[in-house]
C-alpha cells in the first residue's frame, strides 16, 4: 500500500496557509520530468500575511524555527493547490534554508528543523528527509525570518 501523505497531513492537524502568488519575475515552481523544484517561499499565515523579524534580533531560535515551519506548510500550499495532493510527491531531494538573523547567531540548522521536521512528518522519515543546507543571510525578502527552497522528486504517472 503507497503512503499516504494527505492522510499523515491531516492527522497533524495543521493547516494550509493560502499558496502565495509570485512577488517578482519567477514561477512558484516547476516540473522537469519527475522532479518538482520549488521557488523559495517565506512563511505565510492562515491570513495570506507574512511573518516579520529578524532571528536574533526580534525573535529567539524557538520562534524562528515556528517560522520554519510555517514555510514548510506555504510549501505544501503550493504543493496541494498546483498539483492536487502532497501524494503526488515520492520524496524530498534537497531543502536549502535560508535564515534572516543576527551576525552572532549560529544555530541556522535548528531553525530549518521547522520545515524539516515537518517534511518528514508528512512523507515519513524514509521520503520526507532529503539533503539540506541552512545558512544565515544579513536579510531576506520583507524582512522575513526565513526563506526556503526545495527540490522533490514525483511519483511516475
Amino acid at each position: 500500500m503507497m503512503y499516504n501523505a494527505d492522510e499523515q497531513f491531516e492527522k497533524l492537524g495543521l493547516t494550509l496557509p493560502p499558496a502565495p502568488a509570485p512577488k517578482g519575475v519567477y514561477k512558484p515552481y516547476v516540473i522537469d520530468g519527475k522532479y518538482l523544484y520549488l521557488s523559495g517561499h517565506g512563511p505565510v499565515q492562515d491570513d495570506a500575511t507574512l511573518i516579520i523579524g529578524r532571528i536574533g534580533v526580534d525573535m529567539d531560535a524557538e520562534a524562528g524555527k515556528l517560522s520554519a515551519r510555517q514555510v514548510g506548510l506555504t510549501m505544501l500550499s503550493t504543493i496541494q493547490t498546483n498539483l492536487g495532493s502532497l501524494n503526488k510527491i515520492k520524496r524530498v531531494i534537497k531543502v536549502l534554508g535560508m535564515v534572516n538573523c543576527s551576525p552572532d547567531f549560529e544555530r541556522h540548522p535548528y531553525i530549518i528543523n521547522g520545515c524539516s521536521e515537518l517534511f518528514a512528518a508528512v512523507w515519513g522519515e524514509e521520503n520526507g528527509i532529503g539533503t539540506r543546507s541552512a545558512v544565515g543571510f544579513g536579510s531576506l525578502p520583507d524582512n522575513i525570518p526565513v526563506e526556503i527552497e526545495a527540490l522533490f522528486e514525483l511519483h511516475e504517472g
